[in-house]
């Protein structure tokens, strides 16, 4: 295993690029992965690692995972490139792929799936969390639509808890996404405050989408006009508004409410 010193290493100088430029990222079709648990969804997931780069002294015993290149960083080093220092001395160069809506149509299984839109979420931190709540409540997929942020972004993966490998998200225009949901008989359930109902009095047993926009804006209008039901989280105090991954997980796991009752 090459034992690499530096920061200067050309290894460490694409490495820590990598982490910070999303142009970086497209270029070279790789993205940074950091952490065993992460890694171990990532891998799960079918991803293949290019490259790790492994502190022995933090890594601890276990096997390696197969990569096609693996290099020893000294605690020190480590310690510079890491994000965190809680991630079990192990960082993964891995190759990316791109899901595309076909690859996440409903399945003819008797099961009506459920989505969840996001619409201009700029936050990597927001989007994160949205996973792991899509994670737990069994979404089908999460779909990221005219995004600011990409999908590979560290942060992004952090926050996820690597939930981003483990629920099939996809990235497309809005108007690809709503002909997609249309053509599949997917109702469109928008979140937002005018002219709509109690999210807990609206069905959510068939194909169905959850749709939300910025914090800031909202959606836009052409959601609006293509949605088949219009719902609100009803607000009781001052603010008009709550965090877009608390909002999603609130509408998600209704939907898991309604299913589960109906056995």
């Amino acid at each position: 295993m090459e034992r690499i010193e530096s920061t200067k290493n050309p290894r460490i100088k694409q490495l820590m690029e990598l982490q910070q430029k999303s142009s970086a990222r497209r270029r070279t079709g790789l993205f940074v992965v950091e952490g065993r648990r992460e890694l171990d969804h990532c891998l799960q997931a079918g991803y293949q690692a290019d490259t790790l780069f492994v502190c022995p002294q933090l890594y601890g015993d276990g096997p390696l995972p197969q990569a096609a290149h693996t290099l020893e960083l000294s605690p020190q080093l480590y310690e510079r490139v890491a994000y965190r220092g809680t991630t079990e001395g192990v960082i993964a160069q891995v190759r990316s792929r791109s899901l595309r809506l076909a690859d996440i149509a409903p399945a003819a299984t008797g099961r009506a799936p459920l989505f969840v839109v996001l619409e201009g979420v700029e936050k990597p931190g927001n989007l994160g969390a949205v996973l792991r709540s899509a994670d737990a409540a069994g979404v089908d997929a999460v779909v990221v639509c005219d995004p600011l942020t990409d999908l590979y972004n560290p942060n992004l993966i952090r926050s996820s808890l690597g939930a981003i490998f483990t629920v099939p998200t996809v990235a497309c225009p809005s108007e690809e996404c709503i002909a997609f949901l249309q053509a599949h008989g997917v109702q469109i359930l928008t979140a937002q405050l005018q002219d709509s109902l109690p999210y807990y009095d609206t069905p959510m047993l068939q194909a169905t989408a959850i749709v939300m926009g910025t914090e800031s804006t909202g959606l836009s209008p052409q959601w609006r006009q293509a949605a088949d039901r219009h719902i609100r989280i009803p607000m009781l105090g001052r603010l008009d508004s709550l965090n877009v991954s608390v909002s999603a997980a609130i509408l998600m796991f209704e939907a898991v409410r309604q299913r589960q009752s109906q056995g």
